[in-house]
């Protein structure tokens, strides 16, 4: 009798021992992440099947993703889309590129401080005017998002949504963002400024011309800020169980 329980006991430690093999290739194979060790391996395990009261699904976890990051887009672009978003924001503020910092000063030496100023405002409020339009073009990609993005995005840093977006939108984002923030710089007067300026120091003797591509610059500079306050965003709400507002939210960020 002890021989047939101790058989049976074997039979199910090498039983147990390969499903989690088994649930572990799977997993791996699902994430395409190869570095899931035991510990990781459990973690996912119990909130895949709801073990410890967890009761997160796969679908939990996409969904709570997806509604971080949309969080994210919106607060962070209506943030800075507002007056001062960009201008009064000294993280995002839009300064002059450093090929032009030489002649910010040799300007402002020669008393010419109020066109410097107006130049830099103007493209702060061309960069707040196109983070309005900045939202809908992020929607796509979150849409898009997939399983296996959710389990890396879950994983990863507490940036790493944002940084899912950024991967999978900044080529596109840039091509459409680059007309808006053009059509902005025209509307604040920000090219009349920035031709006025520099045209006025191309002019100066014994100084070397000064050809920077404002649309490119300001462009560059906008998705800076847009990114860094999404990221701002999806950090506060894994951090605080405060910013998750929704059922979804507190559900997937809250174990």
């Amino acid at each position: 009798m002890n021989k047939i329980i101790t058989i049976a006991i074997a039979g199910c430690i090498i039983s147990s021992s390969a499903s989690a093999q088994g649930l572990g290739g799977l997993l791996k194979k699902a994430t395409g992440d190869s570095s899931i060790n035991k510990s990781s391996l459990g973690n996912l395990t119990k909130k895949l099947q709801g073990g410890s009261g967890s009761g997160l699904s796969q679908d939990d976890i996409a969904a709570g993703l997806k509604q971080a990051l949309n969080n994210g887009v919106q607060k962070g672009t209506a943030k800075l889309a507002a007056v001062d978003g960009f201008y009064g924001n000294s993280a995002v503020k839009v300064l002059m590129p450093p090929e032009a910092q030489k002649v910010e000063q040799k300007l402002r030496s020669l008393g010419m401080n109020k066109q410097v100023d107006d130049a830099i405002l103007s493209m702060n409020r061309a960069a707040e005017d196109a983070a309005k339009t900045a939202a809908p073009i992020f929607v796509k990609a979150i849409k898009n998002m997939s399983i296996q993005d959710a389990f890396k995005i879950l994983k990863g840093s507490d940036t790493a949504a944002t940084g899912y977006l950024r991967a999978n939108t900044n080529t596109a984002v840039t091509e459409a963002f680059r007309p808006v923030i053009d059509t902005s710089l025209k509307k604040v007067d920000a090219t009349k400024y920035w031709n006025t300026l520099f045209s006025a120091y191309n002019q100066l003797p014994f100084v070397k011309k000064v050809n920077t591509d404002l649309v490119a610059y300001v462009t560059e500079k906008a998705l800076y800020g847009i990114f860094l306050q999404i990221a701002g965003e999806e950090q506060l709400i894994r951090k605080d169980p405060a910013a998750r507002t929704t059922d979804i939210l507190k559900k997937v960020f809250g174990q």
